[in-house]
């Protein structure tokens, strides 16, 4: 039915969207900035120029180089005690890895990625891993979506991917590809998306996926 299926990686696979926004909001506060809610559902799903960018204009004059590590040095720390699985992501992706070839496409670095892949087990599911380094165009733009059928050799109008984030699905959307949105923190509009979906089973079920 699919020639590949990709997923995203944070607030998709992982529950590190909420991690980040809880501990993006006391870097916030330990540099002067209480009310930082707003800013933080405008950085989900971004990558980390454009997140510094937005950061840069929201609060100007901040040192974003010291928020930045003290935000970083808060999430790895929560991150050290726990990598938090969305519901039935890890079940999902093996059951799925036995029938089609998996790709992650992620925003992320590719360090911080294989860091969460290793440390949650899904890293063996995975044939090809598309991080920021690997495009010129991150999310929204369909790059990454495209890179990572060119590297299984599938066609895009024959892959299936799964998504959380309005930048994510957009991108998807562009390659011309099948996208779940499976809602996060942030409710899906669905704009970008063939179907919504409350979380990753109902969405496979949806895709026709037998799982």
């Amino acid at each position: 039915m699919y020639d590949a299926i990709f997923f995203d990686l944070d607030g998709t696979l992982i529950d590190t969207e909420r991690l980040a926004v809880q501990t993006g909001a006391a870097a916030f506060a330990a540099f002067g900035h209480q009310d930082s809610e707003d800013l933080l559902m405008r950085l989900i799903g971004v990558d980390q120029p454009t997140s510094a960018r937005l950061i840069a204009e929201a609060c100007p004059g901040i040192d974003a180089v010291a928020l930045r590590q003290h935000w970083n040095a808060g999430f790895d720390d929560a991150l050290a005690h726990e990598v938090p699985m969305k519901p039935g992501a890890r079940e999902l992706v093996q059951d799925l890895a036995r029938q089609h070839p998996l790709a992650l496409v992620t925003s992320s670095g590719r360090a911080a990625a294989l860091d969460k892949l290793t440390r949650s087990g899904l890293m063996p599911s995975f044939r090809a891993i598309i991080a920021r380094e690997d495009v010129t165009q991150p999310k929204p733009a369909p790059e990454p979506y495209l890179l990572a059928a060119s590297r299984l050799g599938a066609r895009a109008e024959r892959c299936l991917v799964f998504e959380d984030s309005e930048p994510g699905a957009e991108a998807a959307h562009a390659a011309g590809m099948r996208v779940v949105q499976v809602a996060d923190l942030l409710p899906p509009t669905g704009r970008f998306a063939h179907h919504v979906a409350a979380d990753l089973r109902s969405g496979a079920a949806w895709a026709g996926l037998a799982v």
